[in-house]
């Protein structure tokens, strides 16, 4: 049912705990197989997708940090008819595949498929009292953008995907881009939580910026320059 793609660039470690979370969707047949679109790894991140059993996506012509190219590269060599991004480094929450399958099927039976996508509730994998207030600023991010982080993930339909003109070749942001394109009226969030490591680093100060230039209307590609 699913074709999963997880962007990476040194990220052994990271990619194992997510492969780690999709290890049971895959033994129930939810995930039918796992795309790692690399921007040239210079430790053991292919070596650990290639024991997992997946598949490489052959490399994009240019400049390897063009994340959107290298995504969208991946999604049109996907197997599904569903396609999941999902972050290096995030785990899913325990039985999301059973969520998502209900949802993907009522949506089929809907006739809305093709005109809906689908992102998780966002959460840290921390009991600190810090994480807490993370995640409410990603609630602040939400509301300031009307749209949802890159950790949340996306699960769409490859007629949607490419009616939305999938990822565009950015050196960052890509997610955010084709999130903008969806429009958020069309982003169902699933109850299931996508959880992001907590690394100690804020980003905060940068999200608002960006998103307040968002919320501005300013294009992607211009929010995308300051990195």
């Amino acid at each position: 049912m699913l074709s999963v793609v997880i962007p990476t660039r040194n990220d052994e470690r990271a990619l194992v705990r997510t492969l780690a979370s999709l290890v049971p969707a895959a033994a129930d047949g939810v995930v039918r197989d796992v795309i790692v679109a690399d921007g040239g790894s210079t430790d053991a991140t292919l070596e650990v997708a290639d024991l997992a059993g997946c598949r490489i996506a052959d490399a994009v012509p240019g400049d390897a940090s063009q994340r959107g190219a290298r995504l969208d590269a991946a999604a049109r060599s996907a197997k599904g008819p569903w396609i999941l991004f999902v972050e290096p480094g995030v785990a899913l929450e325990e039985g999301w595949h059973r969520e998502a399958s209900a949802t993907i099927e009522a949506l089929e039976r809907r006739g809305e498929a093709e005109r809906r996508a689908l992102v998780f509730s966002f959460g840290l994998d921390s009991f600190e009292a810090n994480a807490r207030m993370s995640e409410r600023l990603a609630g602040l991010w939400r509301l300031l953008t009307g749209l949802p982080r890159p950790e949340q993930g996306l699960l769409i339909h490859r007629a949607l995907y490419e009616r939305a003109g999938g990822f565009r070749s950015l050196p960052a942001m890509a997610e955010t881009d084709l999130a903008r394109r969806i429009g958020a009226r069309r982003l169902t969030r699933l109850r299931a939580r996508a959880l992001a490591q907590v690394d100690g680093r804020s980003a905060w100060p940068r999200n608002a910026l960006r998103g307040g230039l968002l919320m501005l209307r300013v294009p992607t590609r211009v929010v995308a320059r300051l990195g």
